[in-house]
């Protein structure tokens, strides 16, 4: 039985769909599954944004996608499944962007396994994001893809909580 599946979608031709990830996690013997939509909002740093654009380096981006997996299931236990998700291309407000889900024999490992996923999802992989504004122009958001957590904007030490011991 496969415990991770991480993929990036082109938005032209498919769109991320939350059920599909909680359907790969779920597993008749998992009592937690915790799930994280990534959607765009409407207003960043007091602009109206109306889309946002991906643009992602497919085969790095996979491959540091089933690391963090990887990473997630050494800390939270092997029995953990894990779905990572990211669109590429343009999506308007209310978008799917990102959908993680994580999902164990208990909550805490499920919870503890998405919140590690997510931040390291948005912290070291090759995404860069580029809005686009209702007076029409856009910007490559600054973000903090490839430079570590410690790195990122509004970084603190309890961004990230550490993880329990099993």
């Amino acid at each position: 039985m496969q415990f991770a599946k991480c993929e990036v979608r082109d938005v032209a031709n498919a769109v991320l769909e939350p059920k599909e990830a909680l359907e790969f996690v779920s597993r008749p013997s998992f009592g937690g599954m915790a799930l994280f939509i990534g959607q765009v909002r409407d207003l960043n740093l007091g602009k109206s944004v109306v889309a946002v654009e991906y643009d992602v380096f497919m085969p790095l981006a996979v491959a540091g996608f089933e690391a963090i997996a990887g990473e997630a299931r050494t800390v939270y236990g092997d029995g953990v499944a894990i779905y990572i998700g990211h669109a590429q291309g343009r999506l308007g407000v209310g978008g799917l962007a990102m959908v993680v889900a994580a999902a164990s024999p208990h909550r805490e490992e499920a919870f503890g396994a998405c919140r590690q996923v997510v931040e390291a999802v948005k912290h070291t992989s090759p995404i860069w994001k580029r809005e686009h504004y209702t007076d029409g122009s856009s910007q490559w958001s600054e973000g903090c893809a490839l430079c570590g957590p410690e790195g990122a904007p509004g970084y603190t030490s309890r961004s990230v909580p550490p993880p329990r011991p099993r």
